[in-house]
């Protein structure tokens, strides 16, 4: 699934700007194999995005797409335009989302539901199923959800890696991107297209490989 994920990557930014981050040598040797880029990271970090800020000191570049390696029906193209975003919004975060489909359920805990301003700038995401709702005539038509595909700057991931911990609600929510309202950083949301389906659980697993089966990838 890793190598699924690079190639996706690949077709949005090219092989050569692809890198694997990994605290495991045997992940390293696999991507490696298939010809990609690999960047060794220590075991100690909190979360994905602190592992994105010790591969940021090893690398490069003005903005720094992390897309995670549990999202294999990510399109190449919703990784241009969070990318797109970021370059005319260098101040922000800039996180995916997606409409949440009738085939999922909103109350699932694997799934952060996003809640989001019209204009796009992320109020808060969480587990639960939100935004909530006293009165069922006023209950929201869809729920939002995030796609994990997020754009940084290295002085965003260097900020965030200081922190040095995880944030009460980013614990809490076990949400990482949460830890970025700690540090006073504004998060714009980027619709994505539908479908995106993340694996957290073995129990997601049958449900991807319908869909790419769907897509002719299997």
């Amino acid at each position: 699934m890793v190598l699924w994920c690079a190639e996706l990557a690949a077709k949005a930014v090219g092989r050569d700007h692809t890198y694997v981050a990994t605290e495991d040598d045997r992940i390293k040797a696999v991507v490696e194999s298939a010809g990609f880029n690999a960047v060794m990271t220590s075991k100690a970090a909190l979360t994905g995005t602190d592992r994105l800020a010790e591969a940021a000191d090893l690398l490069d570049y003005d903005i720094y797409i992390n897309v995670q390696g549990d999202e294999p029906l990510v399109n190449p193209a919703d990784i241009l335009a969070v990318e797109k975003k970021k370059k005319g919004a260098m101040n922000c975060i800039v996180n995916g989302y997606c409409w949440i489909s009738p085939d999922e359920d909103p109350h699932s805990v694997n799934i952060p539901k996003v809640v989001s301003t019209e204009g796009g700038r992320l109020l808060y995401m969480s587990r639960a199923a939100v935004p909530a709702f006293k009165d069922p005539a006023c209950a929201p038509k869809q729920f939002k959800k995030q796609v994990c595909i997020y754009a940084f700057t290295r002085d965003e991931l260097k900020a965030y890696k200081a922190f040095g911990r995880k944030s009460e609600v980013e614990f809490s929510e076990d949400i990482e991107i949460l830890r970025f309202f700690e540090i006073g950083k504004e998060i714009m949301m980027v619709q994505t297209e539908p479908g995106s389906l993340a694996v957290d659980v073995p129990e997601d697993i049958p449900g991807v490989e319908a869909a790419l089966q769907k897509l002719h990838c299997l």
